[in-house]
């Protein structure tokens, strides 16, 4: 009977750390993922914020739009901050900059305003809405509308939230709201043919701190990994006794 407890107990405990083991090593998987992670976030934040220039926006390349139209201009940018205006509000983040160099020997016009303005402001003037744009490899998709009226010059216009004008490049500086906004880029006289190189950035501050601390937790994480890994690894201690035979009475020595 004590010879089949004991089996019983021994198959017991070699179920435990048999488990034990499945254990250790699922939850060192678990952290090794999250170790992979943690260091791309850490290695993708570091190289992003070395890419920034020396007014600290990370900007995109210089790219060609053109537009056989009076006016060009971006889809609407549907913006809701949320509870997250305060984080808006209180530093750097949040800030745009548009470069537009023209292309046509013309003044150039770029501005931002709400989506319904430009809509009433290019009403019945031909322009031309840009769609899409693919990334890496640059290509614009354009949707030209129709119109025959010529529009106003638009920095006589008060729709615009920021805007800039004159010969020669221009840099827009806004600062993101709330709201459905529209790029408009175009001839200051509003004459036809725009063409110009576009670059957009914007400050996204913290990515130094957001690399190192993200850095710094995947190397926690793989050292747990590694230390759950270890545990699995190493052989189970036997308990006192667990496997030792059971006693056998011995006689009783004759008188």
């Amino acid at each position: 009977m004590n010879e089949a407890n004991n089996t019983q107990n021994a198959n017991t405990s070699h179920a435990r750390s048999r488990g034990a083991r499945v254990g250790l090593f699922a939850g060192a998987a678990v952290a090794g993922l999250l170790a992979v992670g943690a260091l791309a976030i850490g290695g993708v934040a570091l190289w992003g914020d070395s890419q920034k220039d020396d007014d600290g926006y990370l900007s995109t390349s210089s790219e060609r739009f053109e537009a056989s139209t009076r006016a060009m201009t971006s889809e609407s940018i549907d913006i809701d901050l949320a509870e997250a205006d305060w984080l808006v509000d209180s530093g750097d983040f949040g800030k745009v900059r548009l470069d537009v160099s023209p292309q046509t020997g013309k003044p150039v016009f770029v501005g931002i305003a709400a989506a319904a303005d430009v809509d009433a402001y290019l009403r019945h003037v031909a322009h031309t809405r840009v769609t899409d744009i693919d990334w890496p490899q640059f290509e614009a998709t354009y949707s030209p509308q129709d119109g025959e009226r010529r529009p106003a010059a638009p920095a006589g216009q008060d729709i615009w939230k920021a805007s800039a004008h004159g010969a020669g490049p221009q840099v827009l500086n806004w600062d993101v709201e709330d709201g459905d906004w529209s790029v408009v880029v175009m001839n200051a006289d509003g004459s036809t043919g725009v063409e110009a190189d576009i670059s957009s950035g914007a400050k996204v501050p913290f990515l130094d701190e957001l690399g190192w601390s993200a850095l710094g937790a995947g190397g926690i994480l793989v050292l747990a990994a590694a230390g759950l890994i270890a545990l699995a690894l190493r052989p189970p201690r036997n308990r006192p006794g667990a496997d030792s035979p059971p006693a056998i009475a011995q006689p009783a020595p004759a008188a």
